[in-house]
């Protein structure tokens, strides 16, 4: 399928409810298909809650105790991959066909990570990357990916692959998805600032790829009543404020960036503007210097325990 439409999107997740979140899901994947979607990418941590605002009680050179109950009902949160949460929104790619790309808090264990998975609605999850560098204070909350999630899926829809959030400024992994061929570049984000859309039309040209950003758009009311927010208690003030787009390979923008509220953004994708666009520009190919640069990626999982 070298022509179909595409569809971001702009959601507010339900924090710390799980099963509310799986079911909204469900729900826009079934309204992405009525709009005609056949893929359809969803937001950073869409499952399992992007936590904006918590600081989970830590400052410098000490833990509170409040931050560590904080930690333990967001990790109960999250997403187990063969939970009831997953179950809901692998049957509703199964009954729409559609492939979804889907951000969640994935549990392994004591350890949490920020994961896109990938979900193909005649095989159900066939992949997932976890974010390789939290960003901040992130970094106290998510364990770190390594190079062994960091997969491009060769589908009918094109070569659909995902880079997260500030992920996206790293120019060694924008090169490694380069160099496997993506045409269909996801990149769930929690971003809504107004550089972002620079940067997805710079990566857009950049990798002569199209460009798929999804942000929630959420406010405080979204959360519990309860829940520590640096940003204030308002129930209307908006946390996260969307920004979603799609661009097209030269860096044209093709819809977005949507500031309005919730709402599901939709594209038409020509997978031969791919190839067009790489004509005058094949940054690994034709205008790249391997005599001069070159990239190793180590793809290999790095557990912390290698049984033999």
């Amino acid at each position: 399928m070298t022509i179909y439409k595409a569809a971001v999107v702009q959601a507010a997740s339900a924090p710390f409810d799980g099963a509310a979140s799986a079911d909204k899901a469900a729900r826009l994947i079934r309204e992405a298909d009525a709009g005609g979607a056949r893929l359809a990418v969803f937001p950073e941590a869409f499952l399992g809650c992007y936590p904006k605002g918590a600081s989970f009680g830590t400052p410098v050179g000490m833990r509170k105790p409040q931050g560590r109950a904080d930690f333990e009902a967001y990790h109960k949160n999250a997403i187990a991959l063969d939970g009831p949460e997953l179950a809901l929104v692998l049957e509703a790619a199964a009954e729409t066909e559609l492939f979804v790309v889907m951000g969640c808090i994935e549990r392994d264990g004591a350890t949490l990570y920020c994961t896109a998975l990938f979900i193909d609605g005649a095989s159900g999850l066939v992949g997932k990357h976890r974010k390789l560098m939290p960003t901040g204070a992130e970094r106290l909350i998510w364990g770190f990916g390594d190079g062994s999630t960091l997969p491009v899926f060769d589908t009918s829809l094109g070569r659909i692959g995902a880079v997260i959030c500030w992920e996206n400024y790293m120019p060694l992994l924008r090169m490694a998805m380069y160099d496997q061929g993506i045409s269909i570049y996801c990149a769930p984000t929690a971003d809504d600032r107004d550089g972002w859309l620079s940067t997805m039309r710079h990566i857009a040209l950049e990798g002569r790829c199209f460009v798929l950003s999804a942000c929630q758009y959420i406010t405080r009311g979204a959360y519990p009543a309860d829940y520590d927010c640096a940003l204030g208690d308002e129930p209307d003030l908006v946390l996260m404020r969307g920004g979603s787009c799609v661009i097209g390979p030269l860096g044209e923008v093709l819809t977005g960036p949507d500031f309005t509220g919730e709402t599901i953004l939709y594209a038409d994708i020509d997978l031969g503007e791919v190839v067009r666009g790489k004509y005058d520009f094949d940054v690994v190919g034709h205008y790249s210097r391997s005599d001069v640069f070159k990239l190793t990626v180590d793809s290999q999982p790095r557990p912390a325990v290698d049984w033999k």
